[in-house]
């Protein structure tokens, strides 16, 4: 297990973007170290994904897995997702406003996000794929996606939104969840 450390805002490395992986560096010792350290780093850090710029790395590769987390019990589950790659199509026009954090960034703040995304990108193994995300979890995609183009959630945020992990736990999340939680319930209707 190799946990490396999460660039924090101010580091030039997560406002430059990302460098496509060639396809056939994709098996290349090198591609697979970064996604097993990105998947490692991620889950020690309790996030729902990880983009290679965050922790030093220039390649468009990001990883997302949201199970039992404890940081975020609002969010759907998604099964370990390695994408290499990445390509986010808006599907539609309808939007939603979700307070998202970050690692690299120690305030959280409100964000309109895509609901309906198609995603293309390579698996691990090379594979192609296409998926479809709606809600949070296309939230999710676009937040990873973002630091592959050198954005953050500062970039982003209502300004009058952001705060700290601490004071949104004490001033706003209850809301936040009773909000998001009536979308999803209707996304899925």
């Amino acid at each position: 297990m190799t946990v490396r450390d999460i660039l924090s805002i101010g580091h030039p490395a997560l406002r430059a973007p990302a460098a496509a992986v060639p396809p056939s560096e994709i098996a290349s010792s090198r591609v697979q170290g970064i996604v097993d350290d990105l998947i490692d780093t991620m889950r020690h850090a309790n996030g729902a994904g990880l983009a290679a710029n965050q922790i030093g790395e220039t390649a468009r590769i990001v990883v997302i897995e949201v199970n039992d987390n404890p940081r975020y019990p609002y969010k759907p589950r998604i099964p370990l997702t390695v994408a290499i790659n990445p390509e986010l199509e808006v599907l539609d026009n309808e939007t939603v406003v979700i307070n998202e954090g970050c690692l690299s960034v120690p305030l959280r703040g409100d964000v309109v996000r895509s609901v309906n995304l198609g995603v293309r990108y390579c698996d691990r193994d090379g594979a192609e794929h296409r998926v479809e995300a709606r809600g949070l979890t296309a939230g999710t995609w676009q937040h990873e996606c973002d630091h592959l183009d050198g954005v953050l959630i500062t970039d982003r945020a209502d300004p009058s939104t952001l705060c700290t992990w601490e004071e949104f736990e004490r001033h706003h999340r209850d809301a936040f969840i009773e909000r998001i939680s009536r979308f999803t319930e209707l996304v899925g209707s």
